[in-house]
């Protein structure tokens, strides 16, 4: 009886293990992102086009905030972050990895097969799975003391694959070294300079790789749109992306118009903070013909706003 126990656990265990450490398989990723009806990378994720994730860049917190929570995504903002070059913007295609506290016979599990597929080192799986425009986003549960994944070699690692940074939710080590990568604009939760696996003491494992994951109060899909500035991070849904620059360009572009107005003295704050009168809507839609070479929006938006205006 005791031994059949036995066999069952072994056999429980490295279910598990097949399971939490797998990749998401293709067929699963597109059905948890079936509004996103674009291209795709061979794995499945969405591949939102590197111009939509150029003109985010420009793109406030507020205004990806006021699309998505109109959308009906209420929780995709995750706050008060650590950061490594601060004046940075980070935007890029999640690729996400959760890890967990390490519990012996399923780090076992996970680590075994990962050995038999010629893999080493638990932390660096996603690392490698990183293509240019990617931001690794980790689940490390917050973890501190011997609980860091992330050292300047990883993160030299994970920079030389995706030219671009992480979101972290646990501790990072060899800061200073991290500093030194240009580029490697990061979010990241706290400093320790422990190391994750220190010899006799498996404390973290890897128990999914580009499947849904959870960053503070975020629900991170791989392939969402992260947008990362001011020590604040969203993530935003590939379906999203388009509408979220489409209309930050707007309100920018409505912005500078009001401000100048109200500075020339031609219309009052009042008039600018309410809804426009025909009169104004005219004047903007001049403005915008106008100044198009010289405004900081592609000419060929402004062109798409011309053409959907009325006035």
């Amino acid at each position: 009886m005791l031994k059949r126990g036995l066999l069952v656990m072994l056999f429980i265990v490295g279910l598990v293990g097949q399971v939490l450490a797998q990749q998401i398989s293709k067929e699963e990723l597109i059905f948890l992102t079936p509004e996103w009806k674009g291209e795709r990378f061979d794995d499945g994720r969405p591949k939102v086009p590197d111009a939509i994730l150029e003109r985010m860049k420009s793109v406030s917190i507020e205004e990806a905030w006021a699309v998505m929570k109109n959308a009906g995504y209420r929780y995709q903002i995750a706050e008060d972050w650590k950061l490594i070059n601060p004046d940075s913007v980070l935007v890029g295609r999640a690729l996400t990895a959760t890890f967990m506290p390490g519990r012996p016979a399923v780090w076992k599990a996970i680590d075994d097969r990962g050995k038999a597929q010629g893999k080493r080192g638990q932390n660096t799986w996603p690392v490698d799975l990183l293509v240019k425009g990617d931001v690794y986003v980790a689940n490390q549960f917050g973890a501190d003391r011997d609980g860091p994944t992330i050292g300047d070699n990883v993160g030299n690692a994970i920079y030389a694959n995706s030219g671009n940074g992480i979101v972290y939710d646990g501790a990072l080590r060899d800061v200073e070294g991290l500093m030194e990568i240009g580029g490697f604009t990061s979010f990241y939760t706290s400093y320790d300079a422990s190391h994750h696996n220190p010899p006799g003491d498996l404390n973290t494992m890897i128990i999914g790789i580009n499947q849904p994951t959870l960053i503070r109060k975020v629900t991170v899909m791989p392939g969402d749109v992260v947008l990362g500035k001011l020590g604040v991070v969203v993530f935003i849904p590939p379906h999203l992306a388009e509408k979220v620059v489409t209309t930050s360009e707007i309100v920018r572009l409505r912005d500078m118009f009001g401000h100048q107005r109200i500075r020339e003295g031609k219309y009052t704050a009042g008039q600018i903070d309410t809804r426009w009168a025909d009169d104004i809507e005219k004047d903007f839609s001049k403005w915008l013909n106008d100044h198009i070479d010289e405004l900081p929006v592609p000419k060929e938006q402004i062109q798409e706003i011309l053409k959907s205006r009325t006035w």
